[in-house]
């Protein structure tokens, strides 16, 4: 009884604080899906990634706050519908509700399914940026979570590398813990330039910080 007290306690004072985020109220005001949008438009205004046609694949990008942002970014008036000058392909295990001018793919791309149909929607081009929401389902055992995390970067490095221009950017959400400095040395030996970012929309208790890779190094031979 008293853990189940305890929970009740804990899931009230993440409810108060979710209630009075600056950041859920804002994205309710502004039509955004998800907090999270602001997480990705300070990455973005800080390094000048998105620009107008632009393609740019989302991984991870269930509810779609992320893609709502791109779509906003590369519409000539930042409006969430109408006329669109960039591709946005969204991709995720769970399904999303639709949003205009963004191509969503259900499913795993690491199966050959998926990914021929994310090959269609690429249409013989390389994406300028990819960004990456992707987060496992934690278990609460550190070596078990941390070998998850690292492995979703991995994939999402993986991916940039096999789909995306030498020039382009990936964006990934890490966190600090067992697997940080491995998943750091990752990116270090997949891009040129390495960026640690903690944008002020990500809570200050949460250990998720983001990392920008910037320009793919060429394959060793």
């Amino acid at each position: 009884m008293k853990t189940k007290a305890g929970n009740k306690k804990v899931n009230k004072a993440w409810l108060h604080d979710h209630i009075n985020d600056p950041y859920v109220k804002l994205a309710t005001r502004e039509g955004y899906r998800a907090r999270a949008a602001y997480k990705l438009k300070e990455i973005d205004e800080t390094l000048g990634l998105i620009k107008p046609g632009y393609l740019v694949v989302d991984l991870g990008c269930t509810p779609g706050a992320w893609s709502q942002y791109v779509r906003r970014r590369l519409s000539p008036t930042g409006a969430a519908v109408g006329a669109l000058n960039g591709t946005i392909i969204g991709l995720d295990l769970l399904p999303m509700e639709p949003i205009e001018g963004v191509t969503f793919i259900q499913g795993d791309f690491r199966e050959a399914d998926v990914l021929a149909k994310l090959e269609q929607a690429l249409q013989g081009r390389q994406a300028d940026v990819v960004v990456s929401d992707m987060a496992p389902n934690l278990s609460g055992i550190s070596s078990a979570d941390a070998a998850r995390i690292e492995h979703l970067v991995e994939l999402a490095i993986e991916f940039a590398q096999n789909h995306m221009k030498p020039q382009g950017a990936l964006v990934a959400k890490v966190f600090h813990g067992g697997s940080y400095n491995d998943v750091v040395q990752h990116f270090k030996a997949a891009f040129e330039v390495v960026k640690p970012l903690k944008p002020k929309a990500s809570r200050d208790r949460s250990s998720e910080t983001f990392l920008v890779g910037l320009g793919l190094r060429k394959h060793p031979v």
